[in-house]
């Protein structure tokens, strides 16, 4: 995804979305130590009032962000047809510029691979076979493995700051052998043509929430990550290469009956530095019914939401536009919805 002239880069992007430039950095994320003794409480409060939170001291190694990062970007910076071998993706695999398969694009490439050691994605082979000395899956496998056994601290934290009994109520869904998670690493070019734009912002990746339990993100130090807060004000999140930023999911929106919210970000492009982020999506077993937890309700409260399996969410949710409100056709549609 290389562009070397002003006109070609404008033609390449004719079809991303533009924005508005938001100026305003947000200073107010929510900034949870992992080892604190309140963290169960600091982190329930960010998921109720942003959906969001920094996540410190959270004992993964840096040693595994540089080298996953390194291993990335060798990747990345192969010619576009070594790349293409890797795709196009089926979801899992290599893509640029088109998201999903409804018409959603951005100034983004990526690939998707699948978490799960019992299901093997012949597309993720294919990026270790046809590259093994350039993207070593040792890198992938020592992150994932990591970021993963962090995920399920910060799932029982949550749960015991919610009074969510079992305390594995979340976490066993994402250990359990048939978890639907997906580990996903995005680049986004620089664009220096971004002037030509008349100051408008050039979309890397397009609103949306995600739709499994919890996303745990990493990212270089360049900036571009954005989130809508609750007035909806898009706000720039300062980057942190040494930390973890964590989003609520639709999935986990419903399990606790609203409560705890999923939030809307997106990914603006940068004029001259390139972005690289990294993203565990934790999600259930495809059988798994996604409803409220019974341990989380009050007594006579009904649920804002129809029962669903995650295999029905999943499936509805990607023959949607990547800013449609996933969750709209899931509410009920008497006894108050939760709303957008």
């Amino acid at each position: 995804m290389v562009v070397h002239s002003q006109s070609a880069a404008l033609d390449h992007c004719s079809l991303i979305k533009t924005c508005k430039p938001t100026t305003s950095v947000f200073k107010g994320i929510p900034v949870v130590d992992l080892r604190d003794p309140e963290a169960k409480n600091l982190i329930v409060k960010a998921c109720e009032e942003y959906g969001f939170f920094k996540l410190v001291n959270h004992g993964v190694p840096m040693e595994f962000f540089t080298r996953l990062e390194a291993e990335a970007l060798k990747f990345f910076n192969l010619p576009q047809s070594d790349k293409d071998k890797a795709g196009p993706p089926d979801p899992f695999g290599y893509g640029f510029k088109k998201i999903g398969s409804n018409g959603d694009v951005g100034w983004v490439e990526y690939l998707l691979l699948n978490t799960n050691p019992q299901i093997t994605s012949l597309k993720s082979l294919t990026v270790f076979r046809e590259t093994p000395e350039i993207f070593r899956s040792s890198a992938v496998n020592d992150y994932i493995q990591a970021v993963k056994r962090m995920t399920f601290e910060v799932v029982e934290l949550l749960a015991d700051g919610l009074k969510i009994e079992p305390r594995d109520a979340l976490s066993r869904l994402l250990r359990d052998e048939k978890s639907d998670s997906c580990f996903r690493l995005n680049h986004y070019p620089p664009c220096p043509e971004l002037q030509a734009l008349g100051g408008r912002n050039l979309i890397g990746f397009g609103e949306h929430t995600d739709p499994q339990i919890i996303s745990v993100l990493r990212s270089n130090n360049t900036s571009g990550l954005q989130i809508c807060l609750r007035d909806k004000t898009w706000v720039s999140v300062p980057p942190d290469q040494t930390s973890f930023f964590i989003n609520v999911g639709d999935a986990l929106q419903v399990m606790t009956n609203g409560r705890l919210r999923s939030v809307r970000h997106r990914v603006l492009a940068e004029s001259m530095r390139s972005r690289v982020s990294m993203i565990y999506f934790g999600g259930p077993p495809l059988s798994e019914k996604i409803a409220p937890l019974a341990s989380l309700m009050a007594k006579g409260e009904e649920s804002l939401y129809e029962e669903f399996t995650w295999w029905e969410y999943k499936t509805s949710a990607y023959k949607s536009r990547l800013g449609d409100y996933r969750l709209g056709l899931f509410e009920k549609k008497t006894g108050g919805a939760a709303g957008q």
